[in-house]
């Protein structure tokens, strides 16, 4: 994760509006344990394209994983709004296992909510 950052900051650094490097950049704070500078830098990310599934995503899971509930649904809402959810798969080969179980969990709880 460390080397990813670096390289991933470079191409932030030679193109500041290359979004794929910015989201890069926030997988690999977060891998390094470094949630708050991944949600900045998905924030900022986040007030460039404000219709980007993938930053939406991880934005959720970021909010779920302090325990913001309604925000990290707000997103997800957001994301299901936009039509694009293809992103949200591979998302989950990111996550540790335990904010994976997180996010799975939560979902499915709100499923059930909803159907119920």
């Amino acid at each position: 994760a460390p080397g990813v950052y670096q390289l991933a900051s470079l191409l932030v650094e030679l193109d500041a509006s290359d979004e794929a490097s910015r989201i890069l950049c926030a997988d690999a704070l977060y891998q390094m344990g470094c949630a708050e500078e991944a949600h900045k830098l998905l924030s900022l990310a986040l007030s460039r394209n404000p219709q980007s599934s993938p930053i939406l995503a991880r934005l959720a899971l970021l909010q779920l994983k302090k325990g913001f509930m309604y925000d990290g649904n707000q997103l997800l809402k957001k994301v299901i709004r936009i039509g694009d959810s293809s992103c949200l798969l591979p998302i989950m080969d990111i996550f540790r296992d335990e904010d994976r179980a997180l996010v799975q969990r939560h979902c499915h709880l709100r499923a059930l909510s909803i159907l119920k």
